[in-house]
């Protein structure tokens, strides 16, 4: 399956200033694949340990002579390492704190060889060691799973792929091919961006294999949480990873999860899963301007889940007709779709973070999705799963932030327009010029495009 991170590792192998690399995300994300496929197509020869499974290997990394390190790897897997054209690959990394602690030496003393780490649940062991981290000797970058255009691309739908990709917003949008996407765009809804499980529904088109790798995955996701915390730490975190499949966008409140559990063992499982990548927090902030992450408050926060087809395995969500979204919670199946494609947006060597606003008030309660920043401008934006749906919040928001543009996904097609309403709604008695830019939800992707 071709990733969009493959165009930045070719970045990385021929930039003169480059430096050891770590690629940071939730298991089954793809990260080895990519690696591996990376390596055979550009170098000549691929050493690839894995800590995990051979720990035997560990304790090369008890010392910091690189040198010594790659001589004993050579003999001990009985191949010639040339540093011009050898790529060493240390997966799952995680499990040797040492392994990433000599990576910085890698950088001083062998900077010609190519050095690529990886791991899940990477996160744990990066804090248990921030003091000796190699901080500005390594580099990182972020994998999350298949986005909607990589899905497209992996069905072979290359040029539906490429129409999203280089559509100009001048250019009417094809009734056509706007429904063909809305098609794909609910396979994906239920199949997700998990590798295998997309490339089980390549090779056998059943929707039933499909749910049979979620399966697979979920467990194995469930298996990780037993490497960290006591007995009922785990419970808690199998308890908030299956809340937050169902209850994407929706504020945390810990009475809602667990009423016999106290708020900070759950919000402490919250943190655990956000650590493991299999949870992204999407943060309250009351900004009015750039940059987003001022006046946080990481109190106040909703789950987004990692993936939007195991959301629906979790909850029992099955696509029986293609042409319906199910009805009781496509809003929230619409909001994780904008929420991933926003997250997996940003490039490679960014870790994305997610925010909303709220305003909670009797009889006045308002919610943005989530705030986007762009450059030093910042975008309310909305999400809806139909074609349809006020905008009250957008438009408070609007008002009392004192911004003339704002965003909203939905199933119609691609518009923009000006529009004056009037506030008198919210007890005021003035209007609210603005633009709208709105926008099919499988266009999250590119939204930055559109914003340029």
């Amino acid at each position: 399956m071709k990733r969009e991170i493959d165009q930045y590792l070719l970045e990385w192998k021929d930039r003169s200033d480059r430096k050891p690399l770590i690629i940071r995300g939730a298991r089954q994300v793809g990260k080895t694949y990519t690696v591996e496929s990376f390596a055979r197509q550009y170098f000549k020869n691929l050493v690839k340990i894995n800590l995990e499974e051979e720990p035997e290997f560990r304790k090369l990394f008890d010392k910091n002579d690189t040198k010594l390190i790659i001589n004993e790897i050579s003999i001990l897997l009985e191949t010639d390492i040339d540093f011009s054209t050898t790529i060493l690959f240390l997966d799952e990394i995680q499990t040797s704190p040492n392994a990433i602690r000599v990576l910085r030496y890698f950088y001083e003393q062998i900077p010609e060889l190519h050095v690529i780490a990886a791991g899940s649940l990477l996160d744990f062991a990066l804090n248990e060691i921030q003091y000796s981290m190699p901080v500005g000797r390594v580099e990182f970058c972020y994998m999350y799973p298949l986005n909607f255009l990589e899905f497209l691309e992996a069905n072979a739908q290359l040029k539906l792929a490429s129409y999203i990709r280089d559509y100009d917003f001048i250019t009417a949008f094809s009734p056509v091919m706007h429904d063909k996407i809305v098609q794909y765009l609910r396979l994906y809804f239920f199949i997700g961006g998990m590798p295998e499980a997309v490339k089980a529904y390549i090779n056998t088109n059943k929707l039933s294999d499909v749910r049979r790798v979620h399966s697979s995955i979920i467990t194995s996701l469930i298996y990780d949480f037993s490497k960290y915390g006591t007995r009922k730490q785990q419970e808690n975190m199998i308890t908030v990873f299956k809340y937050a499949a169902n209850n994407t966008g929706r504020k945390i409140k810990y009475t809602h999860i667990d009423k016999e559990t106290r708020s900070t063992f759950l919000k402490e499982a919250f943190f655990k899963l956000e650590m493991s990548r299999v949870l992204y927090l999407v943060r309250y902030t009351n900004v009015a301007s750039s940059p987003v992450n001022d006046l946080l408050n990481n109190n106040a926060f909703k789950p987004v889940f990692l993936d939007i087809g195991l959301a629906n395995h979790i909850g029992n969500v099955q696509l029986i007709d293609i042409d319906n979204l199910i009805t009781h919670n496509e809003g929230m199946l619409a909001e994780q779709f904008v929420g991933q494609e926003l997250i997996s947006s940003n490039k490679p060597f960014i870790d994305g973070k997610l925010f909303y606003w709220m305003r909670e008030k009797k009889n006045a309660s308002a919610e943005i999705d989530y705030l986007l920043q762009h450059k030093n401008k910042l975008y309310p934006v909305e999400v809806k799963a139909g074609k349809t749906g006020t905008l009250k919040s957008l438009h408070l928001y609007l008002y009392e932030k004192k911004l003339k543009t704002g965003i909203r996904f939905n199933l119609d097609k691609p518009s923009i327009g000006d529009f004056s309403i009037s506030m008198k709604n919210i007890g005021v008695n003035t209007s609210l010029n603005y633009k709208l830019i709105s926008l099919p939800l499988y266009l999250t992707s590119v939204l930055s495009g559109f914003l340029e």
